[in-house]
């Protein structure tokens, strides 16, 4: 029967969580580390959902789309923005205690 060699692998979780995206580099403006990366992305996808609830809101302002199907869209599109934000939050907040918690225990 061969052993499996079940010694931890060491790899120091501060330099990783710190260390810049490969693919980014280059970029001056972009986030340093994955960190920063993952609170861009969200930043962005709460971007793209702002911009989707002014573009419903326009219609409905600028081109009399006031029907009931165009309040609930618009409704349904605020409730998306309401997600995306409170899940934003939660996921960050659970990120940044994990990575708390790593750093102390190293």
């Amino acid at each position: 029967m061969t052993a499996i060699d079940n010694s931890p692998v060491n790899i120091d979780l501060n330099t990783l969580a710190a260390s810049p995206l490969a693919s980014q580099r280059m970029n001056r403006n972009a986030p340093g580390n994955w960190f920063e990366a993952f609170a861009a992305a969200w930043g962005n996808a709460l971007d793209r959902q702002a911009s989707a609830i002014e573009q419903r809101s326009d219609i409905m302002a600028n081109e009399g789309g006031d029907t009931p199907s165009a309040i609930t869209q618009l409704t349904a599109e605020s409730m998306k923005m309401s997600f995306l934000s409170q899940s934003s939050h939660t996921s960050l907040d659970s990120v940044s205690k994990a990575l708390e918690t790593m750093a102390r225990k190293s």
